[in-house]
């Protein structure tokens, strides 16, 4: 026994020095030889240790992101995949499935509708598929989507910190990527070899996401997630949506404990007293979730408490992110903003901070607001979003009903 845990230890001092040799400019040949007489398999687990251990030494999960690729390909091939009996990712409709089967939506995207298309050319048509096959790949949002909103939410449960942030960057840099090429390509009238190289960097990166995913990231929910967490995962996954059609219903064997049981079993179905009148829970949840725009609290601890489920979402919202820490529901690139709002309205700098962008026909106003008690003690915050194009189009007075 102390023989394979110091073998184990050994062998992620080895990834970490591995990914170090890497971030210090060493070839990918040269730490691959040094890779394979060091040993022949690393766990997907191991991998996940390494990097975990590599960010709390200091080294900014940005650096190990743009190392992401590079150790990626080192480790390819060599990742022991452990399953139980019956692979989940073979059971119709099990999320690992699911996820599964959007990868293969992606790639044939990539290999039948975008990389035919790709060579230089000045051929209208050529250049019409290509615009199709590049407007088609951005399926990849919606997985993305899922990965990060029901699934890294386990992965933070169980400790396993780091690969969540990394893969998340990752995505983000794929979305950018994606969108500087749909931009560019709305205008062009020929394709030349710099932009094929464009087009062929944005696609190994999905295609190397797609390995991480199945190759990395599965395993290790594999060896974590409960199926009862795994049926909370497919239950909640039509919030977000799918990349493919005829998603079969999953219908676990047997069942343990629910967590989703547990974190409803206080739920009361009396009534709420509030100082300026009382509710039913089913009216106060109605009412909230009828207001014309997504609420989201989080208390004063940094934990999401409560979304409402507006007809008008903006922003996908799973109850998976329930009791997550608000740091670990944004991307990387804009965490610190967030942990900057928040921190001013603990200290009292600030009540309140509004943002506003663009996304296609909508106008999106996001406003922060520090909720205090009668005392001024910070309570929490809250965030509320809405699209505010139709109510610029408001004009004149309207003082009757029609």
């Amino acid at each position: 026994m102390s023989e394979n845990i110091n073998n184990r230890e050994y062998r992620k001092e080895v990834i970490k020095e591995i990914i170090k040799e890497l971030h210090q400019g060493k070839t990918v040949d040269e730490v691959k030889q040094k890779f394979e007489e060091a040993f022949t398999g690393v766990t997907a687990k191991e991998i996940s240790e390494a990097e975990q251990a590599l960010i709390k030494e200091g080294l900014p999960i940005s650096e190990v992101q743009r190392l992401c690729d590079v150790h990626a390909e080192v480790f390819k091939g060599s990742i022991e995949e452990i399953h139980s009996e019956e692979d989940p990712s073979k059971i119709p409709g099990h999320p690992a499935n699911i996820l599964n089967l959007e990868n293969r939506k992606l790639e044939n995207i990539i290999k039948n509708d975008i990389l035919p298309y790709s060579e230089p050319t000045s051929d209208t048509d050529i250049i019409n598929k290509l615009k199709n096959g590049i407007n088609d790949l951005w399926a990849l949002d919606i997985h993305y989507s899922k990965k990060e909103n029901l699934l890294f939410p386990y992965m933070e449960k169980y400790g396993i910190d780091a690969p969540p942030k990394v893969m998340w960057g990752v995505d983000d840099e794929i979305r950018a990527q994606y969108k500087e090429i749909k931009k560019e390509l709305e205008s062009k009238q020929e394709t030349d070899d710099e932009f094929k190289k464009k087009i062929l960097s944005l696609t190994n990166k999905i295609e190397e996401m797609i390995f991480k995913e199945e190759s990395i990231m599965l395993p290790m929910l594999f060896d974590t997630l409960t199926q009862d967490e795994w049926k909370h995962v497919a239950d909640e996954s039509s919030e977000i949506g799918f990349i493919i059609d005829n998603i079969p219903v999953w219908t676990p064997k047997a069942s343990g404990k629910s967590a989703l049981k547990e974190m409803k079993k206080d739920d009361s179905e009396g009534t709420i007293k509030l100082p300026t009148g009382i509710f039913k829970t089913e009216e106060l949840v109605n009412m909230l979730n009828t207001l014309p725009f997504d609420i989201t609290f989080v208390d004063k601890n940094d934990t999401v408490k409560y979304f409402s489920q507006s007809a008008e979402r903006i922003f996908a919202r799973t109850k998976t992110i329930i009791g997550r820490n608000v740091s670990n529901c944004h991307p990387p690139n804009s965490v610190h903003i967030v942990e900057k709002i928040v921190e001013d309205f603990k200290s009292g700098a600030k009540d309140h901070e509004d943002f506003w962008i663009k996304m296609g026909d909508k106008y999106i106003l996001i406003r922060y607001f520090a909720v205090r008690d009668e005392n001024g003690e910070y309570l929490g915050v809250v965030e509320v979003t809405q699209d505010i194009n139709p109510i610029q189009d408001i004009a004149g007075e309207k003082r009757l009903m029609s």
